[in-house]
């Protein structure tokens, strides 16, 4: 457009130079542009920059809370673990106790009742065996007789005297096995 004046004869303008109302109106655009980004278009800016930085950090600090109270559930589980461990040791420890005090308790009926038993036959042989010496006195006595009458021709009749030479030849014989 300059061209076209300079070739109309009028004087022609330096293009490095711009031209005074250029500058002017370029100024006033330049100036109604910053007004306009610094009225609406930089605190809308600086809003959305806040919310996403409080977006962030809040994040950041949901996510340590939540890490924190996670850490919290850890030990807490941890603590419940050593305690169901205390509590199983004692229970085998007690199961172990109450198994041995059973065995202790079964040993002891046992020893008992063996005991028992023992003693009754004891008891049993005790008797038997007087019965056998009863019976074996009456018979040695009613041999010893026979083979005295037998001996001395004579029939020895008298059953007081029997029995008191008897029981003195059999006293006789104790006292010597007891020796």
């Amino acid at each position: 457009m300059f061209f076209l004046a300079a070739e109309g004869g009028e004087t022609t303008h330096n293009p490095i130079i711009p031209v005074w109302e250029e500058i002017v109106v370029g100024g006033i655009a330049f100036i109604v542009l910053c007004f306009v980004l610094m009225k609406f278009v930089f605190p809308r800016m600086e809003q959305t920059f806040q919310a996403r930085v409080d977006a962030i950090e809040g994040g950041i600090k949901r996510a340590e809370a939540a890490q924190a109270e996670a850490n919290q559930l850890l030990e807490q589980y941890r603590a419940q673990l050593a305690e169901a461990r205390t509590d199983a040791a004692k229970i085998r420890d007690d199961a172990r106790a109450d198994a041995e005090g059973i065995r202790q308790d079964i040993l002891a009926k046992a020893r008992e009742e063996s005991d028992r038993v023992i003693a009754a036959g004891k008891e049993q042989l005790a008797a038997e065996r007087a019965t056998i010496v009863r019976e074996l006195r009456t018979e040695m006595g009613t041999i010893a007789v026979d083979l005295a009458s037998k001996i001395v021709g004579e029939s020895l009749a008298d059953e007081a005297r029997r029995k008191g030479t008897v029981d003195r030849f059999l006293n006789g014989l104790e006292s010597t096995g007891a020796r």
